[in-house]
């Protein structure tokens, strides 16, 4: 390369994003990232006080391989020929990137400062990069290309992958087309900690997600670098390959138990609990992050062979697959040879690199102690860029907090609306017994989603139950990868808002909502019965309060609900509410006690609720 590209790295990459202002009139970004397999490009809306959220407005890919440019179909498969982008491709990238910057500035009124695009792999080992910049700046002359060096791109990654969720702890991966990375994030206990190694003045100089990409590892095994030596080289070469691919996978692993402790720690526990779990879904082992699109290529093979089908979820972004699925490389290699038809998530030409996806699979499978679960992530470098552009505080909000504005049915505006909101999911706790650990299930409640879901309560409320029902099942399914909203939560979140409308659905919803309730059973069996529960609750106070409370007395005054358990040879769970004299008028009781009657009745028959309700007088 010659000294007019532009190389981002871990020194100075603060410098070449733009600035994020929250007094800015504008918080409209636009990112390129020409990757190996295409150009994806994206419009985002980061204002106040959603700009955790990383809305997009607006996203498009363009299929040009950048790296089956550089390797073409007669290139060696040891890699010795030139690197040169051809006439041909560096025209359509140049055209491209002008139309992307066109839809950005002209449609989308993206301030050109706030458009950044940002190269990897291809464009870091192109001879002739130089003249693609050129063609792009003859084509958008302020439009600007950043490479990325490969500890950004560890950096921007690992982010992003992060952006999804409200706390990480595990190994993040990124396979791209020309390389693989791999880092180590820790976000549980303080917010935004990606790892501690050294001295707190040594953290307090480096930021944690900083740390964690230098530590972390890029190896040159893309899925289409690899396929391609796996399809036309010689096999001792194939061999050599896979055997340096298995040694780096294991060095990127070992070094990064030596940089973090934590890690280690869990690495150890893991390799001492392993002959104890007699398969690989134990409670013991290392979760694992996986983006970039030939893991989850991987992740859409792995939901496809889901053992509930059909997958009720159809993105990819935060499926989580336990480590015993995970582990199963051959069958899905036999799958994808063998299977003729349409694999949701797949193309062609990410079936045809499967063979090389597998083996980067397996090369992590060996250097990593058992695997306990691994999490397909919707976020990449674009996500990533975005959420260091945010200062701290905004990167480590919960993003649960934040739902989106068509989705609140809680008035905006006066201060009392946190105490009403904490009035509500508060009323709501009551109804459990007081011995119950509302932790130790999966719930709306241990999965922090209380102010989502209670923003969803006095919702549609014109429309009719059976219409509110099904809403509630496809709205969550179909919840466009919100950041916070991993699989789990978001069939728990469809089936206690289903509840909430009394779940009477019409066939061709039932079989939606028995896939979500086994997604669910999957996890903790007890969570669909108290998913069940929570929305009979929540439909007896939306009878006695029919629209959101106009303040936290309101609850109070016209509500309240007291529990106790009894076990035996079944749980029975004793429930009593009462209602004051005025909410009470032109009410009838049995019909709040029939919201309950079908609450235990899916599989959970040792399970049973009964209910009094009283008027006072």
């Amino acid at each position: 390369m010659t000294s007019t590209v532009d190389i981002v790295t871990i020194e100075n990459y603060r410098e070449k994003l733009p600035r994020w202002d929250p007094n800015s009139k504008n918080h409209r970004y636009a990112l390129v990232d020409m990757g190996s397999n295409g150009i994806r490009f994206s419009v985002s809306d980061l204002s106040r006080p959603r700009a955790r959220l990383l809305k997009c407005l607006y996203r498009e890919r363009a299929a040009i391989s950048l790296f089956d440019a550089l390797n073409g179909p007669s290139a060696s498969a040891h890699g010795d020929h030139p690197l040169v982008f051809p006439d041909e491709t560096i025209k359509q990238v140049s055209q491209t990137l002008a139309r992307f910057r066109s839809i950005a500035v002209d449609i989308y009124d993206v301030p050109p400062s706030q458009l950044i695009v940002f190269a990897t792999e291809a464009m870091r080992r192109a001879e002739n990069a130089a003249s693609m910049l050129e063609a792009i700046h003859a084509e958008a002359p302020d439009l600007s290309v950043h490479i990325l060096a490969p500890q950004v791109e560890t950096l921007f990654g690992a982010v992003g992958a992060r952006s999804s969720f409200v706390d990480v702890k595990g190994l993040i991966l990124d396979l791209g087309g020309g390389s693989v990375q791999m880092t180590w994030m820790d976000t549980s206990g303080t917010a935004g900690t990606a790892g501690t190694s050294g001295t707190q003045g040594h953290q307090d100089q480096i930021p944690p997600e900083v740390e964690a990409a230098v530590a972390g590892q890029s190896l040159p095994f893309g899925a289409a670098r690899l396929i391609k030596i796996l399809d036309t080289a010689h096999v001792d070469v194939q061999t050599s390959e896979k055997a340096k691919l298995q040694d780096g996978m294991a060095m990127a692993f070992q070094t990064l138990c030596a940089k973090f402790p934590s890690l280690a720690e869990l690495a150890i526990e893991a390799k001492g609990k392993e002959g104890k779990d007699k398969t690989a879904n134990g409670s013991s082992g290392i979760d694992i992050f996986l983006c970039g699109g030939g893991f989850r290529g991987y992740g859409s093979m792995l939901m496809h062979n889901n053992p509930i089908q059909p997958y009720p979820i159809s993105s990819i972004g935060s499926y989580t697959a336990s480590g015993k699925l995970f582990n199963k490389t051959k069958e899905m290699l036999r799958i994808n040879k063998s299977f003729d038809g349409k694999i949701f998530g797949m193309s062609k030409r990410r079936r045809a690199q499967f063979p090389a996806i597998v083996a980067v699979v397996e090369a992590l499978i060996a250097a990593v102690p058992p695997i306990r679960s691994a999490t397909f992530c919707s976020g990449g470098n674009r996500e990533g860029a975005l959420m260091m552009m945010l200062p701290r505080e905004v990167r480590d909000s919960n993003p649960l907090s934040l739902p989106d504005d068509g989705e609140a049915s809680v008035p905006s505006g006066p201060a009392q609306v946190d105490r009403t909101l904490q009035e509500v999911l508060s009323t709501l706790q009551s109804a459990f017994p007081p011995s119950f650990n509302l932790t130790s299930v999966v719930s709306v409640f241990s999965l922090q989603l209380g102010p989502l879901y209670a923003s969803h309560i006095w919702g549609r409320m014109g429309e009719s139950e059976a219409a509110n029902a099904s809403s509630a099942l496809h709205d969550a399914v179909n919840h466009a990868d919100s950041p916070g909203l991993t699989h789990l939560a978001r069939a728990v979140l469809a089936v206690t808002l289903c509840a909430r409308w009394g779940a009477n659905l019409g066939p061709i919803d039932q079989q939606l909502h028995q896939n979500l309730r086994e997604l669910i059973d999957a996890t903790d069996p007890d969570a669909a019965f108290w998913a069940d529960y929570t929305g009979a609750v929540t439909a007896a106070l939306a009878i006695v309060v029919p629209a959101w409370p106009k303040s936290s007395d309101t609850i109070k005054d016209r509500i309240s609900f007291r529990s106790s358990a009894e076990h035996g040879k079944k749980y029975k769970l004793h429930l009593e509410i009462t209602i004051s004299k005025e909410a009470s008028r032109g009410v009838d009781l049995d019909d709040i006690k029939d919201l309950f009657k079908s609450v235990g009745k899916h599989n959970h028959e040792k399970k049973k609720v009964a209910v009094k309700v009283n008027a006072l007088p």
